[in-house]
């Protein structure tokens, strides 16, 4: 047990090491639910939208330096496989018209002529290969 040297007293390390498996064996699920949600309120409360943009940064950032490409695919593989068990062909058609919407309010006649270019090379090429 850690202890201060002059006055033989518990640390603060080890008396909040106590207090959070007392804690652990006097509360279930609920309760730390219920703290979760408590301090994400509190949290939304005391923090604009950069905030959370910043941690969401820093976050992505941490994830990129510790996964590699075989990471993000298994993870988007997972992702698409539960949306698909989860949404009907009408949830696809209806975030397919608002990208389609986004995409042409962002983009004029120049950007679709270059990616009609652009695909159009990119099937001569793999015809070119059959």
């Amino acid at each position: 047990m850690a202890r201060n040297n002059d006055d033989n007293k518990m640390s603060r390390e080890e008396a909040g090491r106590m207090g959070g498996e007392a804690t652990a064996k006097n509360h279930d699920k609920d309760f730390y639910q219920e703290i979760g949600r408590k301090g994400g309120e509190a949290t939304a409360e005391n923090h604009d939208k950069e905030f959370y943009q910043e941690i969401g940064r820093k976050g992505g950032e941490a994830t990129a330096e510790n996964h590699d490409k075989d990471f993000y695919q298994e993870i988007g593989k997972k992702g698409g496989e539960t949306t698909s068990e989860n949404h009907d062909k009408e949830f696809y058609q209806e975030i397919g018209r608002k990208g389609g919407e986004a995409t042409s309010e962002n983009h004029d006649r120049e950007f679709y002529e270059e990616i009609g270019e652009k695909g159009g090379n990119a099937r001569s090429r793999n015809n070119n290969n059959d």
